[in-house]
């Protein structure tokens, strides 16, 4: 199973002219390892680019992408590791998404898929990432 992060869902809605290619394979691939999941903040992420509701599920249904609500343990090991980042000097705004999304991988044992390593690799070092030059 593998959990994708918003980055590499927003390169193939978005068309992106660098990672569009890069993400629609990784997605590929991680497909046939198993399933592929989103969980809330994913998908509240996602949303912004949708105006309808209709249309995102659309996406993720024509994706082949599964939601997975994050579990407690997964939200009070994000709140751990975001409280560890900031005491270390870590900025205050826009990533505490990134942290929801590290604890859920962590503590179910999930592939993340994402093109953002630094703080996975840093924060959630048993995380196996599929990330761009791995």
């Amino acid at each position: 199973m593998t959990l994708v992060d918003t980055n590499v869902l927003l390169d193939v809605v978005s068309n992106d002219p660098v990672w569009a290619d890069w993400s629609i394979e990784q997605l590929e691939a991680a497909a046939l390892r198993g399933p592929l999941l989103i969980n809330d903040i994913v998908y509240a992420e996602l949303s912004v680019r949708y105006e309808r509701v209709e249309s995102l599920e659309d996406f993720i249904a024509e994706a082949g992408i599964e939601m997975a609500p994050l579990s407690r343990p997964a939200l009070f090991l994000a709140a751990k590791v975001f409280t560890s980042y900031r005491k270390a000097g870590g900025a205050r705004t826009g990533v505490l998404p990134d942290f929801f999304i590290g604890a859920q991988a962590a503590v179910e044992g999930l592939d993340l898929l994402t093109r953002d390593t630094a703080r996975y690799r840093s924060y959630f070092p048993t995380v196996k990432l599929i990330a761009p030059g791995r």
